[in-house]
């Protein structure tokens, strides 16, 4: 694709996050500032058509772009300056109370959806329990040193008996009490030799199984926000797509899977509805980012809104909204050292 078409997608695009109207030749060659003649811009949009970069509606003479069409915008043709962007800031304060104004600031900046997974509790226990409940089904109890309580059932490949699961638990709050999952799982590698066999794999299976359930007990998604896809004339227009948005917002798990994804890497992804099943909901766009505590990455946060949305935009808000909430969360820990 020469310059040309990219300088006429890029109008196409722009115009059409703009006014949400399709766009036919004669606007696009306003908007783009080159003088070509009108039978030469269809030209160009004719190719791009038949590249999947832009789409026709039935109703319309102008055309629209496709998820493909955006991708390409996002990834080579968008400038984010974040010199002339403010926000407001995110004061140190209690966790939950940190996470909650994020995703209202996320929210109100955007005027579309702002989703925060919050940090997952840490890993370390006072003290474990394995119960059996069924043949390869299995109650994990573990109790956090402040005393606060996670109960996970867990679906094993093994079958234990239950005089397995005590003698498991047993070791490990003996010897492991205090120390993080993680740790255990260090420590029993090089211990390993000196246990005996049957006890050696009865240790690995309990801690993976602790693994597995403080795993499926991830960070809380915390939303805010969604009343504003009803002012969005790409969902109001069609209750289908409304109801398809609201589906993701209520299975918080899909949420959780889909920002999965951004945190195995830094700074602010792109997820485009219909681009591939990341984003289960054809007519959404997803803008995020992971946010990090004293350097380590403990959460991720969005802004979710419809495939037209302004992207530099968005872009900044994410971006600006991470560093301000781990800045806040390291400053709040800091704050509650003794």
């Amino acid at each position: 694709m020469d310059d040309r078409a990219k300088q006429l997608l890029k109008a196409l695009i722009e115009r059409y996050i703009a006014d949400g109207q399709p766009v036919g030749s004669r606007t696009l060659s306003k908007a783009s500032g080159l003088e070509l003649s009108a039978a030469t811009i269809r030209n160009v949009m004719s190719d791009l058509e038949e590249l999947g970069l832009i789409a026709s509606p039935h109703t319309s003479a102008g055309r629209i772009p496709t998820a493909r069409g955006y991708r390409l915008f996002v990834d080579t043709m968008l400038t984010v300056d974040q010199t002339g962007f403010a926000a407001p800031s995110i004061a140190a304060d209690q966790p939950q109370r940190v996470i909650s104004n994020a995703a209202n600031l996320l929210s109100s900046l955007s005027q579309f959806v702002g989703v925060v997974i919050a940090p997952r509790k840490a890993s370390v226990f006072r003290h474990i329990e394995f119960l059996r409940l069924s043949e390869k089904r299995i109650l994990v109890i573990i109790v956090a040193p402040d005393g606060d309580v996670q109960n996970r059932v867990i679906f094993t490949e093994s079958d234990f008996t239950q005089s397995q699961l005590i003698e498991a638990s047993n070791f490990l709050n003996a010897n492991y009490a205090g120390l993080a999952i993680e740790q255990v799982r260090e420590r029993l590698k090089t211990e390993m030799e000196q246990l005996q066999g049957e006890i050696a794999k009865l240790m690995q299976a309990a801690v993976q199984l602790s693994s597995e359930a403080l795993a499926s007990g991830d960070g809380e998604v915390v939303i805010a926000g969604e009343k504003n896809l009803l002012e969005v004339s790409d969902f109001s227009q069609d209750m289908g797509h409304l109801r398809r948005a609201f589906g993701l917002f209520e299975q918080k798990a899909q949420l959780l899977r889909l920002l999965d994804v951004s945190s195995q890497a830094e700074g602010v992804r792109i997820y485009i509805g219909g681009e591939s099943q990341v984003v289960p909901v054809e007519e959404l766009s997803v803008v995020s980012a992971p946010y990090a505590v004293d350097g380590q990455v403990v959460g991720k946060l969005a802004v979710i809104g419809p495939t037209r949305m302004p992207y530099e935009r968005m872009i900044q808000i994410v971006d600006i909204t991470s560093k301000l909430v781990g800045n806040a969360l390291s400053q709040g820990s800091a704050l509650r050292l003794p």
